[in-house]
């Protein structure tokens, strides 16, 4: 039986951004939050809400229909995401889970603790492409993200020249002048991460520290590498 109701843990921007993809797919969507911020529901088009992981898998149940939903797990902390997996496998064997993960060591954690399919964060970004699209990007980088060109490849890159930049701030920059290079997306200093092509993304400046997480040929990524700073 097709699941009526979609449940994601985790509001953050890859919880938001697969409800976001799935609302013609479900008749409810719910984003279950487990930080403490305020959470206006009124900007979304799905409910939003508290729920803590100690909370009572049956009150859940009896509020969420979990046996009739399918589960996203998006919590940023692998190690809460695992715990989340392995509780709610243990307590609803058949329902169907799908969890983030950010590298291949935690895609094979999740799978152990019960999850059915595992995606990779770069996946969760289809959304945006659409505002990619918008931009002077190369079409066969993308075509290669969605198809899983063998010969691409997703690089960290630190950035130890900003100068190269212009401070403009990412939304604005031509990627495309980087030939062969898409950038999805900065991790800072402080390790909180935004996606440079969203329209609610923070107008921060790339400064030395940054990482970017970028997607292209061996040899264009090396060019990239050279010229903004070191691979991590």
């Amino acid at each position: 039986m097709k699941e009526t109701n979609a449940l994601i843990f985790g509001y953050n921007e890859y919880g938001l951004e697969i409800a976001k993809n799935i609302l013609s797919e479900y008749k409810n969507i719910v984003i279950l939050s487990l930080n403490d911020d305020v959470i206006d529901s009124k900007e979304h088009d799905f409910v939003v809400e508290k729920f803590d992981l100690s909370d009572d898998w049956e009150e859940i149940n009896l509020k969420y229909d979990l046996e009739n939903s399918r589960v996203f797990c998006t919590l940023m902390d692998i190690a809460k995401n695992i715990f989340l997996t392995i509780s709610l496998r243990s307590a609803y064997k058949d329902i169907s889970i799908i969890a983030l993960a950010d590298n291949a060591e935690d895609s094979n954690k999740l799978h152990m603790a019960g999850a059915d399919k595992v995606i990779p964060i770069v996946e969760t970004t289809a959304g945006i492409i659409t505002d990619m699209l918008k931009k002077p990007i190369l079409t066969d980088v993308l075509h290669g993200i969605l198809y899983e060109d063998g010969d691409l490849k997703v690089m960290q890159i630190k950035v130890t020249n900003a100068e190269c930049f212009e401070n403009e701030y990412p939304a604005d920059i031509d990627w495309s002048k980087y030939s062969g290079i898409l950038v999805l997306s900065i991790v800072h200093e402080d390790m909180s991460r935004e996606f440079i092509y969203s329209s609610k993304s923070k107008h921060n400046y790339i400064k030395n520290g940054d990482i970017l997480i970028s997607v292209g040929y061996e040899e264009d990524l090396d060019k990239f590498r050279n010229l903004i700073g070191e691979y991590v």
